[in-house]
């Protein structure tokens, strides 16, 4: 089963990718890679969204399992993703990818508030929104988030790039018999807990019929093939 045609879509890239390498932080040598991708991606005529997490740099549910106030500990993670987004357009801008960073948290300094019909002007435009600070509350994670701005700006796709090239049955890192999938419903998904994304974002894009395209980003060329229908992947969708 492939995916419909795609004029829109959101790439949700997971905060560990930004370490490249390392074992915290950003790597710009690496971001300047993923750039690059994106550049390819959005060379075919694609409009753009980027959500990006923030856990190469403090994640919110660690934080609280060490002992800190969750709420407080989510924030700190918001923050955490705009730094990756500032970090992601200034790759983007070296390479000619005119970008806006778009916060749910207001910082007017850095970059601009979420306001939906200036982000699809943006698009329109053949800029790159690039949507930071989860969903601007607390006990949502930026699955939650990248979900709520594919339903928000009508995305044909939500693309995950993780480091695992798929959906498994279980988890391969553990599990070297695991099973990938190339297509899996959200029902199962969730009844199964098969850990794609969060409950909340899987039925949001479930309920807006949004599919969600689990693919490796750390493979060089990987968004490019996975778009033209090709690659690795698992696409999550009704059947």
């Amino acid at each position: 089963m492939s995916l419909p045609p795609i004029k829109r879509v959101l790439l949700k890239l997971s905060g560990e990718v930004l370490m490249g390498g390392q074992q915290f932080g950003i790597d710009p040598a690496f971001v300047a890679e993923l750039a690059k991708e994106v550049k390819a991606a959005k060379d075919t005529g694609l409009e753009i969204c980027l959500v990006i997490g923030g856990g190469n740099i403090f994640r919110g549910m660690a934080g609280a399992a060490a002992g800190m106030d969750r709420a407080q500990a989510d924030y700190m993670g918001m923050l955490a993703t705009v730094m990756n987004a500032l970090a992601m357009q200034n790759a983007l801008e070296q390479i000619g990818v005119h970008t806006r960073v778009q916060s749910a948290i207001q910082m007017d300094q850095v970059c601009e508030p979420v306001i939906r019909r200036r982000a699809e002007r943006h698009l329109e435009k053949g800029r790159v929104v690039i949507f930071a600070a989860g969903v601007g509350s607390p006990y949502f994670t930026t699955d939650s988030g990248a979900a709520l701005r594919a339903a928000e700006m009508n995305c044909d796709a939500l693309l995950k790039g993780t480091s695992v090239d798929g959906v498994y049955d279980s988890d391969p890192k553990r599990n070297p018999a695991a099973k990938r999938f190339d297509t899996v419903t959200y029902d199962r998904v969730l009844a199964d807990n098969l850990k794609v994304m969060d409950a909340s974002a899987v039925a949001l894009c479930r309920d807006n019929e949004i599919p969600i395209v689990v693919f490796s980003i750390r493979e060089k060329g990987n968004l490019a093939r996975v778009l033209s229908g090709e690659g690795v992947q698992t696409i999550v969708q009704d059947n």
